[in-house]
């Protein structure tokens, strides 16, 4: 029992014990959840939220060349054409962190401290790395959420979202967007 206590006791030592984790989709690329859920400052609406890979202000470039918006309200209720009806997306970019606290680089410090020597690792008590989200709502022209568990078209919405997600994360030079047939449609 003693040998467990030290070997315990060396694991907390040495290890950086974590605080927050950014959420992980597992076996999936996406998730549809409430957006208030992921994040708290996010609308209570049901959103398709995936993480993005890419650089800051990428998902904004790509709808605004993909829906030729010409930067006006890219991101806020974008109309585009879905099987006859013309559907509204919005999206809202969300940053989760995984934060850490250095148990070691602490003791030591604190050891160093009571010595009367000066703190060494001040700064790296914690470590913070960030991941980027984008939370993807569709409204139909009623004003209702397309990825509600009732709506009509919620898999089919579903489905474009998906290949959305596939190429804004496949496609390097969003000019080429341009020369799509018709950007602004979908059908089945």
């Amino acid at each position: 029992m003693k040998k467990v206590i030290i070997i315990a006791s060396m694991l907390l030592i040495t290890s950086c014990i974590p605080v927050k984790v950014a959420p992980k989709f597992k076996n999936v690329d996406y998730k549809v959840m409430q957006g208030r859920k992921f994040q708290k400052k996010m609308p209570r609406e049901m959103a398709f939220i995936f993480k993005d890979p890419k650089n800051e202000k990428e998902f904004y470039n790509y709808i605004n060349k993909k829906y030729k918006l010409n930067d006006q309200n890219v991101g806020y209720n974008v109309p585009f054409e879905f099987e006859g009806e013309t559907l509204y997306l919005s999206y809202y970019e969300a940053e989760r962190t995984d934060e850490t606290i250095n148990l070691p680089f602490v003791i030591a410090d604190a050891k160093r401290e009571s010595n009367g020597n000066s703190k060494l690792f001040e700064n790296s008590y914690s470590s913070r790395k960030g991941h980027w989200y984008i939370l993807v709502t569709v409204y139909d022209e009623d004003i209702k959420n397309c990825l509600k568990d009732n709506h009509p078209l919620k898999e089919k919405v579903l489905l474009y979202l998906r290949d959305l997600r596939e190429e804004y994360i496949t496609t390097q030079n969003y000019e080429e967007l341009l020369l799509t047939e018709n950007p602004n449609s979908f059908t089945n």
